[in-house]
C-alpha cells in the first residue's frame, strides 16, 4: 500500500480572495521522481494544464522545468491576482501507484472551512473539476456536513455554481457570517475530455469552428475565473 502525502502545504495570503481546491499532485509529486516538464509547485504537473490554460490567457511565458524560477513565477501571478491554492485532500493510501481519483483510499480531508475562516477576504472556491466522486466538490460536500453546512446551487450551467455561508471565528452575530460562491471547473485532467465533447456549448462552437478542440475549450472556461 503506498501512503499518497500531499506534498505542499496550503498557499494562502492575507489578501487572497479566490482559492483553487483540488486533490492533491500525482505521487511522483511526493516521491520527487519528477518529469523534465514538471514544476515542483502546486499544479506542477505538465500533463494536468492547469497553467498551461493560466499561460495562454496571461501570455506569461512561463518556465516548465524543475528551476526556483519557474516556481517564482507561478507563486507571482498567484500573488498578483489574489489566488489561493489548498487542495482538499491531505493523504490518501493506495493499491496503485497512479494519480487516479477513484483509487484513493482511506482518505484525510484538510479543514477548508478553517482556512476559510483564517483568510477572511476569500469568497470564491473555484474546484478543478466537478461532484464525481473522490472529486474536489465532492470531498467538499462531505467536509461541509462535518459543518452542517449546505450547498446552495445558483446555477446548474457549466461551470456549476454553488454557494454557502460560514461564520467568522468571532460568532459575534450574524453580521459575522459572509457568503463564499463556488465554482465547478472542467476537470484540466485529459479524462475529462469525454464529457467535455458531450457538452452542448462544445458541440455549438465545434460546429461554427472544427478546429476549436477541449483544450480551447478549457482556456475559454478557465479565463473567465481565473
Amino acid at each position: 500500500m503506498f501512503k499518497h502525502k500531499h506534498p505542499y502545504p496550503p498557499f494562502i495570503n492575507k489578501d487572497t480572495k479566490k482559492l483553487i481546491v483540488g486533490t492533491l499532485p500525482p505521487p511522483r509529486f511526493s516521491t520527487g521522481n519528477l518529469l523534465e516538464k514538471d514544476v515542483n509547485f502546486c499544479y506542477g504537473s505538465y500533463y494536468n494544464s492547469l497553467w498551461l490554460f493560466i499561460d495562454k490567457t496571461h501570455s506569461l511565458n512561463l518556465l516548465y522545468d524543475h528551476s526556483e524560477a519557474a516556481i517564482q513565477q507561478r507563486k507571482d501571478f498567484l500573488i498578483k491576482h489574489k489566488i489561493g491554492v489548498c487542495d482538499i485532500v491531505d493523504s490518501c493510501e493506495r493499491q496503485k501507484i497512479d494519480a487516479s481519483d477513484l483509487g484513493m483510499q482511506n482518505i484525510k480531508l484538510r479543514d477548508v472551512i478553517g482556512y476559510l475562516k483564517q483568510y477572511p477576504n476569500i469568497n470564491t472556491i473555484l474546484f478543478t473539476g466537478g461532484n464525481s466522486k473522490n472529486g474536489p466538490e465532492y470531498f467538499f460536500r462531505k467536509h461541509l456536513k462535518t459543518y452542517n453546512i449546505q450547498l446552495k446551487l445558483v446555477s446548474k450551467e457549466t461551470p456549476k455554481v454553488h454557494q454557502f455561508v460560514i461564520s467568522s471565528n468571532t460568532k459575534k452575530s450574524n453580521m459575522d457570517s459572509r457568503l463564499i460562491k463556488t465554482v465547478s471547473l472542467t476537470s484540466s485532467s485529459g479524462a475529462a475530455n469525454i464529457s467535455i465533447a458531450s457538452n452542448p456549448l462544445y458541440k455549438q462552437l465545434k460546429a461554427k469552428n472544427p478546429a476549436f478542440n477541449p483544450f480551447d475549450f478549457r482556456v475559454m472556461q478557465y479565463s473567465e475565473f481565473l
